[in-house]
Order: structure tokens, then C-alpha cells, then sequence
């Protein structure tokens, strides 16, 4: 007779996986599949998540990393994350047929961005190097005009041409709690920097945090279901070690347990990053009820109705030229 099954009990964070913006680029991908015909090229990982990729594959996506890989005849879709001004551009030279995906509240970013530099004032960006947020919100001023700021460090290094004419913005995937020392860091230094109307830290980013911290003091173990790319998973995983979990790792999919990892383990909390499919939580739960007699809890600290419209090119039968270079 086989050995009984260790129980364990499993707390979902809730809100977790897909936010608004995801949900609409994935969307986009697949509207223009369905209005173009495959192939539709993709400038760049539509969203961090290699079973999103993969699937948009299988349905005719070609993903590049820079606009000379597309040809003149198909359509091209930029990422989630943004993009600088120079890729539209090129794409309007060459009369591509674009769809930009970037999500509604990156562009809000861009245009905060935008309208301190034509007020006079120097941006500081809180953010990542390298991050394609973080290139994409830099491209949408001239060299030079902004600067990146990674920690508190870099506050205290800053050395401005005029401390009085300074604005901020942050990437919209950040760490709540580490963002909010740089900015406490920025305004202790520099008392009239100018900051956004409204934080520049998204809903989703926020929730799924604030869902991680109020289960991880419970749980000896956080599994966080995304992407080693993903900002907003990384940070997931962050909170929850943190927040009281004693341990807390990043998986892509329940392939990447190991079970050395559960040992004391009595609570674990499943948490997924804005770009990753619940189907993914779903995988996951049957393979621990494969190994455990598993007792699921969903723990929800906010509820999102956040939806965002399709470009106007997939929501109507307009023109395919005239509607080049829409940006909602």
C-alpha cells in the first residue's frame, strides 16, 4: 500500500498573472494575425513569457529583435514594454504597416516624460538599465536629456546643471518599497523636483505585491510562476523574502520544482508575474496534488475590472495605411 500523502496547504495571491496591458498586446498579436494573415512580425517579446511566445508562434507570430528583420509587405507589432520614438519612425519611412502595443500606461509615462523636457526640466527615470521599458521611455527624448537612476546611490551622486529645473518618472514594473526610497531620497535632495500627477508604478504591479506580502509571513515557501526577464516576477519573488516567507524562488513552469525545496515546508503561497498565464497556476496545482494532499486557498486583497481597447486598425474595418503610426 503506498505511503499516505504529506499535506500541505497552498494560498494563492490574488490578483495574480495577466494584467490589463498584457492581455491587450496578446490580443493585439492575435487580431492582427486574424486580420493580416500570418506571418505578423513582433519586434521583441510581446510580453515577458516564453509559453505567451511560444504560443503566438504556433499561430503565425515571427518575433525579431529590430525592425531591418521585417519585410516591406507584412505588418510589424511593437512590445508591451514601449518602444523609442526611432521605431515608428523607421517604420513610417519604410510605410510598414505597424500596430503598437505598448500598454496604456507606459505611454502615460512617455508623455510625462515628455512634457517636463518641454518645460525645461532634466528627467530622472527610476529604473532598470537595460530593462526595454526603460530603453523605450529614454528613446522618447533627445540624448542626453534624461538620466537613469537605479538606487539611493545614484541620488546622492546625482550632479545636476540646475538642481531647480529636475522632474521624475519611474518604470511601471518596480519595487513599491524600493522606489519609494529613491523617491524620498530625490525630494530630501532636491526639494522642488517635480514628480507625476499620479504614481507611474502600475495598478497590476502594485496588486500583486501587496497580494504576495499579505501571504508570505504565512508560508515557508513562495513559488512565483514567470519569467527570469520579468521585471514585475523578480520583484514578486523580492516581496515575498521580504515579506517573511523563509524561502521564495522564480519558476518558468511546475518543470522547474524541486521537491528538496518543500522539506518543513507545511504552507506554500503561488504567486504568477503580470505576464504569465494562469494556465500555468493550473499546471502547477496538479502537479503538487500528484505529491501532496493539497488544501487550496485563494487569498484576494483587491479586485481588478481594468480593461484597455484595441488600436482603433483591430477594432474597425479602417484603412490599413491610414491608420499607421496609431499609438492609444
Amino acid at each position: 500500500m503506498p505511503d499516505p500523502k504529506k499535506p500541505l496547504n497552498v494560498v494563492l495571491a490574488a490578483p495574480r498573472g495577466f494584467c490589463a496591458g498584457v492581455d491587450r498586446a496578446i490580443q493585439i498579436v492575435e487580431q492582427s494575425i486574424a486580420k493580416f494573415g500570418a506571418p505578423v512580425y513582433v519586434r521583441h517579446e510581446i510580453v515577458h513569457n516564453r509559453h505567451v511566445v511560444e504560443r503566438l508562434e504556433h499561430l503565425g507570430a515571427v518575433f525579431v529583435d529590430e525592425l531591418d528583420e521585417c519585410p516591406d509587405d507584412r505588418p510589424v507589432v511593437f512590445s508591451a514594454h514601449g518602444v523609442p520614438k526611432s521605431v515608428p519612425n523607421e517604420a513610417q519611412k519604410r510605410n510598414l504597416v505597424y500596430v503598437d502595443a505598448t500598454c496604456p500606461l507606459v505611454s502615460k509615462v512617455h508623455v510625462e516624460a515628455e512634457r517636463h523636457h518641454n518645460a525645461g526640466r532634466h528627467v530622472l527615470l527610476i529604473g532598470h538599465c537595460g530593462h526595454p521599458e526603460v530603453i523605450g521611455t529614454m528613446g522618447q527624448l533627445p540624448k542626453g536629456a534624461v538620466t537613469l537612476i537605479e538606487t539611493t546611490d545614484d541620488v546622492a551622486q546625482l550632479t545636476p546643471n540646475d538642481p531647480s529645473k529636475l522632474a521624475f518618472v519611474t518604470q511601471t514594473t518596480l519595487s513599491v518599497d524600493d522606489t519609494a526610497d529613491i523617491v524620498a531620497a530625490l525630494t530630501q535632495r532636491f526639494a522642488d523636483i517635480a514628480a507625476p500627477h499620479r504614481e507611474d508604478i502600475c495598478y497590476a504591479t502594485t496588486n500583486r505585491q501587496t497580494a504576495v506580502k499579505a501571504i508570505a509571513h504565512e508560508c515557508e515557501l513562495v513559488l512565483v510562476l514567470g519569467a527570469p526577464n520579468s521585471s514585475n516576477s523578480m520583484r514578486l519573488v523580492e516581496v515575498a523574502r521580504r515579506s517573511g516567507a523563509h524561502k521564495a524562488y522564480l519558476i518558468e513552469s511546475a518543470k522547474d520544482i524541486k521537491f528538496n525545496w518543500f522539506h518543513g515546508v507545511k504552507t506554500l503561497g503561488i504567486s504568477a508575474g503580470a505576464s504569465a498565464p494562469e494556465t500555468l497556476v493550473t499546471d502547477l496545482l496538479a502537479t503538487l496534488k500528484d505529491h501532496f494532499e493539497i488544501n487550496v486557498n485563494n487569498l484576494v486583497s483587491a479586485r481588478e475590472n481594468v480593461v484597455f481597447k484595441l488600436p482603433q486598425m483591430l477594432r474597425t474595418g479602417a484603412d490599413d495605411r491610414q491608420a499607421l503610426g496609431e499609438k492609444t
